[in-house]
């Protein structure tokens, strides 16, 4: 069993489950304090998005052996011109010796590249395409195209959509894109083409790109999409990766991409809750549950007052530690 207090729930059905319970008013036999407005129906959880490049064999190889949360096979920048057929070749074989226990994902070529619906024909043949990513995706009509051809040449497939922001057109219709079609559950920031597309140079303070990441987070929660940040490019660099890491999880970013194998375990650490947080968490959610039984709704815990706003905060920090393999039960004990 699993034990907040007096709230108990069977270990089998999950933490997941149970706090998904919250966001529904108790039935008179159920014992659980409601959390009304509380969504927590995400269940992929993509801390770090890997990129390999499909046109080399060895990197490929490499990459089934990956902790990553989703593995991205790279049809686009991470392969020059004169190798996108051989890259196509090595996709399919590719993901089909991927992990099963990663998402598998195919980044394609830009709508209007001239080479995007190759990539879609090839990668659509596989049962294990878990996720596209578009990128610089800067109108909705760029979601319908792939989405089109998905229900064409691949109808009964339950692939995703990872919608890249990458242009100053793409932020200003960001709101559009994000609710362009129900396979999109994830916007992603890409600060190299964004700033190549506005002239802003790029610093390590990172100030210049503070507004278009804070407008691809807030967008991404607004519409209950995943939210993934840019790339780290000093790769060898890990205090940067980490700082970069830590500043985007502050700033409601859910995962980042990476393009070295050496930055998957920053990563996913800086974007899973710490241990600190997830038992700050359980002692809000038992407090919780306890007051709420005594008819109260704001609480005291440590000389600060929890309310509504707070509880939800708690319940959502538990969510992503079971989606990230953490096991809040031994951190509550």
């Amino acid at each position: 069993m699993l034990r907040l207090g007096t709230f108990r729930v069977a270990r089998s059905t999950s933490l997941l489950r149970a706090i998904r319970r919250q966001s529904t008013t108790p039935t008179r036999t159920s014992s659980l304090a409601p959390v009304p407005g509380l969504d927590l129906s995400q269940t992929k959880h993509r801390r770090a998005v890997f990129y390999v490049p499909c046109s080399e064999e060895r990197k490929i190889q490499k990459s089934f052996h990956s902790a990553a949360d989703c593995i991205m096979y790279d049809l686009e920048d991470g392969v020059s011109l004169n190798r996108k057929g051989l890259a196509r070749s090595l996709v399919i074989s590719a993901l089909g010796a991927g992990p099963q226990a990663r998402e598998l994902g195919v980044r394609i070529n830009s709508i209007g590249s001239g080479l995007e619906k190759d990539d879609l024909t090839v990668i659509l043949q596989s049962a294990r395409l878990d996720v596209i990513m578009i990128p610089k995706v800067e109108t909705p009509g760029d979601i319908h195209y792939v989405s089109r051809l998905v229900d064409e040449l691949a109808p009964e497939s339950s692939v995703r959509i990872i919608a890249g922001i990458e242009t100053a057109r793409g932020i200003v219709n960001i709101r559009d894109i994000a609710q362009a079609d129900k396979r999109v559950d994830s916007l992603l920031f890409a600060a190299e083409d964004y700033c190549a597309d506005t002239g802003i140079t790029r610093t390590r303070g990172r100030q210049e790109l503070y507004f278009a990441r804070s407008v691809v987070a807030t967008t991404a929660h607004a519409y209950k999409l995943q939210a993934i940040d840019m790339v780290t490019m000093d790769f060898r660099d890990m205090d940067v990766l980490r700082e970069e890491s830590r500043e985007g999880a502050e700033m409601g970013f859910t995962g980042k991409q990476v393009i070295h194998p050496a930055q998957v375990d920053i990563v996913q650490e800086c974007f899973a809750p710490s241990r600190e947080t997830v038992a700050k968490a359980w002692r809000i959610v038992d407090g919780y549950q306890k007051h709420y039984k005594l008819g109260k709704g704001a609480f005291d815990l440590d000389g600060k007052a929890i309310d509504m706003p707070v509880v939800k905060w708690a319940y959502r920090v538990l969510h992503r530690a079971e989606l990230a393999g953490i096991d809040g039960t031994k951190i509550a004990k």
